[in-house]
């Protein structure tokens, strides 16, 4: 590695780490140079472990030692010049505006999405994530993706970042390790017309999770999932679809779906977060089959 200490938080050559707590900064920064910011060795760490291209590392000074088996792993798959800026932690603290607790942030090479038909291959359980705009909520849906045993992730055109930092960071780097795809690109107009077709075409029964009228129980939906029941009734391919924070799915997805699935709720609560009913639904779902 090329250990360079930072004299100053000016420092062209950390430009992508700059201004990383403001929204609009970010946002414009890290597509259009086609990096995104992984925070934490652990998160690293995952990343490095599926073939993730760094393109530096910002490192506070006394995380150093603690992290020779990462730049020994980036020396033997990437090369021994990519560069490691050492900055003290006060020096850190003012370059992204706030104490990093963790000592450790990378800058890494996005990759080409594939396709949906590609993520879905094989797949018998995805989650879609429509229009959810919190970076929290999206990285928090990942890791209990993975958790539990999600195929993929399928993000519509709308839907927040996954490689936005904070995303990655309350995934805990498990948005490398579950398969994802942004349903329909950037076209804002596919979802959910078009997008819905895709799915049924690869022969998935999409289920919304919302509230209406002729919701089914997610124990409905369950029961739908196991091996015993007769061919023609049983579901094999499921889809689970998850709407944005306060409104929800939009009508139109509701009204195209298969069917809308409710969780049963005690003492009068209509709704959960949409990060805690994704896990309610993943662990519901989970071993239907097997049982």
């Amino acid at each position: 590695m090329q250990f360079i200490r930072l004299e100053s938080i000016d420092d062209p050559r950390v430009e992508a780490y700059t201004n990383l707590t403001e929204l609009q900064l970010r946002n414009r920064l890290e597509p259009a140079k086609g990096l995104f910011i992984a925070e934490s060795p652990k998160v690293i760490t995952r990343a490095l472990a599926v073939g993730r291209e760094p393109i530096s590392l910002l490192v506070e000074e006394p995380w150093i030692d603690g992290m020779a088996d990462t730049f020994a792993a980036i020396d033997a798959r990437w090369g021994d010049d990519v560069p490691v800026y050492v900055a003290s932690p006060e020096q850190l603290r003012r370059l992204t505006g706030y104490r990093l607790h963790r000592g450790a942030l990378a800058a890494m090479r996005r990759w080409p999405l594939p396709s949906v038909a590609q993520v879905c291959e094989g797949a018998t359980r995805v989650a879609v994530l429509e229009n959810i705009v919190d970076h929290t909520n999206v990285g928090a849906i990942m890791r209990s993706a993975a958790a539990l045993d999600v195929d993929a992730v399928l993000v519509t055109p709308s839907c927040a970042d996954p490689l936005y930092r904070r995303a990655v960071r309350v995934s805990m780097g498990t948005v490398f390790q579950v398969p994802w795809t942004r349903i329909g690109g950037d076209d804002v107009r596919y979802w959910p017309w078009k997008g819905l077709e895709e799915l049924h075409g690869l022969g998935f029964t999409t289920a919304a999770m919302a509230l209406s009228d002729d919701s089914i129980s997610l124990d409905d939906l369950v029961a739908r999932l196991a091996p015993t029941v007769p061919d023609g009734g049983r579901i094999d391919r499921l889809a689970l679809i998850f709407g944005t924070e306060g409104d929800g799915l939009s009508r139109h997805t509701i009204a195209n779906a298969d069917l809308t699935v409710k969780i049963p709720m005690g003492h009068d609560v209509d709704s959960l977060n949409v990060a805690a009913s994704s896990a309610v639904a993943f662990y519901a779902t989970r071993d239907a089959r097997r049982r």
